[in-house]
């Protein structure tokens, strides 16, 4: 039975980041399709807007990098089951992101537009290429793990999971973080760059390149040498010349 609620919790905080991660993509795009946005959101003197906007985008940093790190890990599941564990801080990253596009000010002063059709249209592509490189670069190596359905299953099961490997498919091969790369392409790829999304993308990229750092320490524990040569022989977000 607490295997059967471990799963069904799973696929409950999954859920809720899958809608959580659509919702993101709107907000970032400006879609109309969500009622607030990156652009489209309260109104407060700028000074509050921005230092309100910076102290969400640190609490997401904080949430999302610590709870990753091997040493919070151990000591975390003293208390949180292990099969739930990855659940949980999956359901806690998309909290969070919920709390920034509830309580986001907008900072709509332009800071560059690009009118004409096919450079637009371009930056649109990138804009949705970053996503699905993000989306992608999941299940190139286990969606499912990364999410936390995978460790409830198994519980279920009663099945342990295989010893990590450093693998490397398509994107991998050429970028060592893929996912932070679509990540960098779909935050920044607008037609339509205003103060409130020049600040979301300066504060998430300083985030990103922030975690990479300590991401990378634990793989190098993980993998020892074989990390490493991975890493003087392929480049971090761009491809090494």
């Amino acid at each position: 039975m607490v295997r059967a609620f471990y799963l069904a919790y799973a696929a409950l905080c999954y859920a809720i980041f899958v809608a959580t991660f659509l919702y993101l993509i709107a907000f970032v795009g400006n879609l109309p399709v969500v009622p607030v946005t990156i652009d489209v959101a309260r109104a407060a003197p700028s000074g509050l807007a921005v230092a309100i906007d910076i102290a969400l985008i640190a609490l997401f940093g904080i949430q999302h990098s610590v709870m990753a790190r091997r040493g919070f890990k151990a000591r975390w599941t003293r208390v949180m089951p292990a099969p739930i564990e990855r659940s949980t801080y999956v359901l806690l990253a998309s909290l969070v992101l919920i709390l920034l596009f509830g309580c986001w000010y907008a900072l709509p002063a332009t800071v560059w537009a690009v009118e004409n059709g096919i450079g637009a249209g371009i930056l649109w592509a990138l804009f949705a290429s970053g996503w699905a490189i993000v989306l992608l670069s999941t299940f190139l190596l286990n969606h499912f793990e990364l999410f936390g359905l995978q460790q409830a299953w198994f519980a279920l099961r009663e099945r342990a999971a295989a010893a990590p490997q450093l693998r490397q498919p398509l994107f991998y091969k050429i970028v060592r973080h893929p996912l932070y790369a679509g990540f960098f392409i779909a935050f920044w790829a607008t037609p339509r760059m205003s103060v409130g999304h020049l600040l979301f993308a300066v504060g998430m990229s300083a985030y990103m390149l922030i975690a990479i750092r300590f991401e990378e320490r634990d793989l190098v524990a993980t993998f020892g040498g074989d990390y490493v040569a991975y890493r003087e022989k392929v480049g971090m977000l761009v491809p090494r010349l």
